[in-house]
């Protein structure tokens, strides 16, 4: 190999491994967005890791970009429909619940304290 087919196969190959890790990343955290308890989510979670450790040894760029769209495409087909959401994060339920109040309000914070002691 050249070092310029070398650089671009390992550019390459830092580019699925980044799709990979995304991938993974996000169907764990999908599953624990169907596991009812803790415990059903580990036994999720641990055959969740024997999919992809499965595919560990293919070395083949084109393989590799194929099994990547499908897995994509098997996560998108899977997802779940009401993830759950933090309830500060946005799209969560307390999410500016109370905003900061706008200028010009002044919020004294003597709790009745008199100016005259």
């Amino acid at each position: 190999m050249s070092g310029a087919s070398t650089a671009a196969y390992l550019a390459r190959r830092a580019a699925q491994n980044e799709r990979v890790r995304i991938l993974y990343r996000r169907a764990l955290k999908d599953t624990l967005n169907w596991a009812v308890h803790r415990h059903l989510f580990y036994q999720d979670a641990s055959d969740l890791r024997e999919r992809f450790d499965a595919n560990k040894h293919v070395q083949d760029l084109d393989t590799i970009d194929r099994m990547i769209a499908e897995g994509e495409a098997t996560y998108n087909k899977w997802r779940h429909p009401d993830p759950y959401i933090v309830p500060w994060a946005p799209g969560g339920s307390k999410f500016t619940r109370n905003p900061t109040p706008p200028a010009g309000i002044e919020i004294v914070y003597d709790y009745g304290r008199e100016d005259n002691d």
